[in-house]
């Protein structure tokens, strides 16, 4: 029989019109009066950020922007935030975009009242003790980090992806207002959506799984292959953007407290070494990993075909695999992701650093089928080669 701990403290509020509700939220929740407001530059000029720190000002709130982050966030950039933070007397963070904002709030409230770098965390150095109070809003769906226990930072002088991992990095509120994704360019919707199937599909297979986390990822799986291409096409449509926003929110439930895998080892050093969107490295890798894995773990993929209905219950294991795969990538191209020998920077004359860097990522272990160096550079290979 399997033992396992699955574990949740943030508070989540979902629903139309939920970020309005933030200053209200927050005075219930007593965290101090002195905030900093954590997002990036894109969020910024979307014009998504300055209502958040008007109505915080509005509400008696003492409010200091940071925005200088990168679309896979820099460890420099996490310590500049973390400098601010202790030199403005803050209280607690607020972050407001996607991953990257998200995942840098999370560092900074860290690494604000304790000091030390995230290597320092990453390596088990340093303990994570005195966090400062998290508060996430997504504006895009995707990362799901607004539940999980993680945050993933570029290393700037070796390009490695480091990943703070504790309980205590857990948001403690996070509000999903699917309004704030409306304006989310159709590229942007495409990647992060497939981002937060693969983290349904990881933390459903991964060898740490547990059943609540299958549970929410088999929901989060049917949300989102449903809806994605919906809000990719009309990205203006209340339904499909709520639907995408809850299916994101259920994704980083599931692998948050199980894991990711294969994919996001290949994406994290795809991104580490090019500036990759996290999103698009992991959907480019999506249909190549898979294949992989349903070499010799079949039953529990042919289950995610049928739950992801690209196969009936009626199919046999083989049949059901094959339509997954066929369907993925069909999926893939139909919200135009890109490939893997056209993304910026990609030269064969890399591969060995990339598969280095995958093979280092503590998440390789996690892999539903044992994954080494010659296997990641095979998969690699067709990936670019565009061979399935």
């Amino acid at each position: 029989m399997q033992s396992y701990s699955y574990f949740s403290n943030t508070r989540i509020e979902m629903g139309i019109g939920k970020s309005g509700q933030l200053p209200n939220l927050l005075k219930s929740l007593e965290i101090g009066s002195s905030i900093l407001l954590v997002s990036d530059p894109g969020v910024v000029k979307a014009g998504l950020a300055s209502p958040i720190q008007a109505a915080l000002e509005a509400s008696g709130y003492r409010v200091v922007l940071f925005d200088t982050i990168s679309q896979n966030p820099r460890d420099t950039e996490c310590l500049a935030g973390a400098k601010l933070f202790t030199e403005q007397g803050m209280d607690a963070v607020v972050a407001i975009g996607g991953g990257s904002a998200m995942d840098t709030g999370k560092a900074i409230a860290l690494l604000g009242p304790n000091g030390g770098t995230p290597i320092e965390y990453s390596e088990g150095r340093r303990a994570y003790t005195n966090i400062a109070p998290i508060i996430c809003i997504p504006t895009t769906a995707g990362t799901g980090s607004e539940v999980t226990r993680s945050a993933v930072i570029t290393e700037s002088s070796t390009h490695r992806k480091l990943t703070l991992k504790h309980a205590s990095l857990r948001p403690l509120l996070a509000i999903l207002d699917p309004k704030l994704t409306f304006t989310v360019p159709k590229s942007v919707t495409a990647a992060t959506g497939v981002d937060a199937l693969v983290h349904a599909i990881e933390g459903y297979t991964c060898k740490v799984t547990n059943p609540i986390s299958q549970a929410l990822g088999a929901r989060a799986m049917q949300t989102i292959v449903s809806s994605l291409p919906t809000a990719f096409r009309d990205p203006e449509n209340e339904q499909a953007r709520y639907n995408m926003l809850e299916g994101s929110l259920l994704a980083g439930l599931c692998f948050g407290s199980s894991d990711v895998a294969a994919v996001h080892c290949l994406a994290e050093a795809l991104g580490g070494l090019y500036d990759t969107p996290h999103g698009v490295a992991n959907a480019v890798f999506l249909p190549y990993v898979l294949q992989f894995n349903t070499q010799e773990e079949k039953p529990i993929h042919a289950t995610l075909a049928r739950i992801m209905n690209f196969a009936a219950e009626s199919d046999n294991d083989e049949i059901a695999i094959h339509k997954m795969i066929t369907g993925i990538r069909e999926f893939t191209t139909k919200l135009e992701i890109p490939k893997l020998k056209d993304l910026p920077g990609v030269r064969k004359e890399d591969f060995s650093r990339i598969v280095e860097l995958a093979v280092q990522n503590n998440s390789t272990s996690s892999n539903i089928r044992s994954i080494g160096a010659e296997d990641y550079l095979h998969i690699l290979q067709e990936t670019h080669d565009n061979v399935i």
